[in-house]
């Protein structure tokens, strides 16, 4: 934790030099939002760390053997190649496994004490 910049760091410093307007955060997004005052650009910053957003996480990423990840800091994922049978089956696994899930590993700080091995982002898309 002592190497995070927390968010609310990082945007004060950069707020300071451009002033920024805060935005809400998109249903299920998983970005902090922000415009910039003159109103040319944006800014997004995903703070899992110092700010997580798990219990309002719809996201699942897939990888290209079939691992189904519902959280970038999980050790593991579930094989979905079973159910890839059909789309009916298929579909119904990813719903189960979406409505099923117990992963807060940034609110249990988790995320942040490697404590357990975890996939990198580059293998799961993120």
């Amino acid at each position: 934790m002592e190497q995070v910049l927390p968010a609310a760091v990082m945007v004060d410093r950069i707020s300071r030099q451009w002033p920024l307007l805060s935005l809400c955060r998109s249903p299920g997004g998983t970005a902090l939002r922000w415009r910039y005052r003159d109103g040319v650009a944006a800014i997004g910053v995903v703070a899992s760390i110092s700010e997580p957003f798990c219990a309002g996480c719809n996201r699942l990423r897939i990888t290209a053997n079939g691992q189904a990840f519902t959280c970038l800091f999980a050790g593991q994922g579930t094989d979905l190649k079973p159910a890839m049978t059909s789309d009916h089956d298929l579909e119904r696994a990813i719903c189960t496994l979406n409505q099923r899930r117990q992963d807060h590993y940034s609110e249990e700080g988790r995320a942040a004490s490697g404590a357990a091995p975890r996939a990198e982002m580059a293998y799961l898309g993120g």
